[in-house]
C-alpha cells in the first residue's frame, strides 16, 4: 500500500501502520481527500484482500482478487459506497465509483507491464 503513489497517480500519500492483516490500518490521500482505511480480511489461499472505511460521510468497502491464469495475473476488483452523500447523488456517484475503479485496473496494468519489460 505504500507504494500505490508510485503506479496510481491519483493517490498522493499512502501509508501502512503494521501487517498486511485483518485490523491493521493505513492511510492515505487521493482526489484532496485523507482516507483512514483497515483491512478486513486476507486470504492467501484465495489471493482476496477486503478493505474500508468511511470518508467524508462515505462508507466504501473495497474487494481485491488476484488469480493466476498462466503466466498472467488476472486481477478482479469490487466497490461498494454507502451514505448520506451516495444517497443524496446516487447516480453521478456510480458513475464516479465506476470511473475510479477501471482508472485503479488501468494505472496497475500500466504497471505491471512496465515492469515485465
Amino acid at each position: 500500500m505504500a507504494s500505490w503513489p508510485a503506479w496510481q497517480h491519483a493517490i498522493t500519500e499512502a501509508r501502512l501502520d503494521g501487517p498486511i492483516a485483518p485490523g491493521s490500518t493505513f492511510h492515505w490521500a487521493t482526489a484532496g481527500l485523507t482516507i483512514d482505511s483497515t483491512i478486513y480480511a486476507v486470504d492467501a489461499e484465495r489471493h482476496r484482500i477486503l478493505w474500508g472505511g468511511p470518508a467524508h460521510g462515505i462508507t466504501g468497502v473495497h474487494e481485491w482478487t488476484f488469480t493466476e491464469d498462466g503466466d498472467r495475473v488476472v486481477v478482479r476488483t469490487r466497490e461498494s459506497w454507502a451514505g448520506a452523500p451516495i444517497d443524496a447523488d446516487r447516480d453521478n456517484l456510480a458513475a464516479a465509483l465506476d470511473d475510479s475503479l477501471a482508472s485503479w485496473l488501468d494505472a496497475l496494468k500500466k504497471a505491471a507491464e512496465a515492469e515485465a519489460q
